[in-house]
Order: C-alpha cells, then sequence, then structure tokens
C-alpha cells in the first residue's frame, strides 16, 4: 500500500507530464488529448524498463552524454511550451470543444515527452529503489512495481487530462484562453526547471 501511495503522490504531483496534458486538455479538448495522452504513457513504460533494468543509469554514466540529453530535452521542453502557449482559442462545433485551426500535439510528442522528463527518471528511480514488493524474487520485485506504475499513470493522466478540458468552457474567450495556455506553458517550464535542480 506504501509503494502504491509513494507511486500516486510522484506520478499525480505537477510535473512536465502532468502540467502539458493537462495544458493539452485545456488547449484542445478531451478528445483530441487522448493521443498525445496515450503517447506520454507510452514513453512512461519505456522509462520505467530503462529504471527497472538499470539502463539509465548505465547510458547516462557515459562520460560527455548528460549534457547532450539535457540540452536536448530543454529544447524540446521549449517548442512544447510554445504549442501551448500559442495554442488558439477552443470554440464549440456541434456540441464539442474543439480548435481545429491548430493541430494538438501527436502521440509521438507525448512520447517524446516522457523520455526527457528528468522527473519521470527521478521518481521511478526512487519507486524501484525505495521498496520491495516481493522479497523472494527481484524479477517478480520489479515486475510488479511496473504493473502497478503503468496502472497508476493511466489513471492519473485520465485525472489531468479531464482537469485540463473541464477547463475548456472558460476558454473560449480568447483573452482568457491566451492567459491559461500562457500560464500552463510557463508552469511546464518551471516544473521542469525545478526536476532538474533537484
Amino acid at each position: 500500500m506504501s509503494f502504491l501511495l509513494a507511486a500516486l503522490a510522484l506520478t499525480g504531483s505537477p510535473g512536465p507530464n502532468t502540467l502539458s496534458l493537462a495544458a493539452v486538455g485545456a488547449s484542445f479538448g478531451r478528445l483530441r488529448g487522448i493521443e498525445y495522452m496515450v503517447g506520454l504513457n507510452l514513453g512512461m513504460v519505456v522509462v520505467i524498463a530503462l529504471v527497472g533494468t538499470g539502463m539509465a543509469g548505465i547510458v547516462l554514466a557515459i562520460p560527455g552524454l548528460a549534457p547532450v540529453v539535457t540540452v536536448l530535452a530543454a529544447v524540446y521542453f521549449l517548442y512544447l511550451a510554445y504549442r501551448i502557449a500559442t495554442a488558439p482559442p477552443l470554440q464549440k462545433v456541434a456540441g464539442e470543444q474543439a480548435s481545429e485551426t491548430k493541430p494538438a500535439p501527436k502521440w509521438f510528442e507525448g512520447f517524446g515527452l516522457s523520455l526527457v522528463n528528468p522527473k519521470a527518471y527521478a521518481a521511478m528511480a526512487a519507486l524501484f529503489s525505495g521498496h520491495v514488493l516481493i522479497e523472494t524474487s527481484a524479477l517478480a520485485d520489479n515486475l510488479w512495481k511496473a504493473g502497478l506504475l503503468v496502472a497508476t499513470i493511466c489513471v492519473v493522466n485520465i485525472a489531468w487530462l479531464s482537469v485540463g478540458a473541464a477547463m475548456t468552457s472558460a476558454l473560449q474567450n480568447p483573452h482568457t484562453s491566451r492567459a491559461v495556455n500562457i500560464t500552463f506553458a510557463v508552469l511546464l517550464l518551471l516544473s521542469v526547471a525545478y526536476a532538474i535542480l533537484l
């Protein structure tokens, strides 16, 4: 139970993935945000595998690689923040919220965000190293952790997308929409900076 509570706290707290997902929900609506959410989830499966097997530590131990990864991640976060900040106001179309003038982020953008998210690696490392679920088998222990983490992340991401999408009715006003989008973009960048400084 302590593992699930820790997983919920670490994966559900505001960070690059969750804030970007809420921003996508607010900027593009729930339905158009599902593809992005699926990409985030798939990316987290890869992060879990990399951390659970120890590959993330091995790769980042290569001399000179960590700064390159950090710069590439920073560029990607700036790009995503720009996409969120410049998303046009949503418009009501046949009972659905939609902003068709600009395409919603695709699955591969969510996938990429998960792979370069420093908070994701830190959270997974803390969860894998800080808890033992099955003492008799390291493999079974890691598989159970991975399964529980994937399920938790899916639930958390649905909640964050829904929270963002719940704001869409207020975002039909162009001034409100712009202010909210810029706020989400700034919060995304601040969450990345915080995760890097930890």
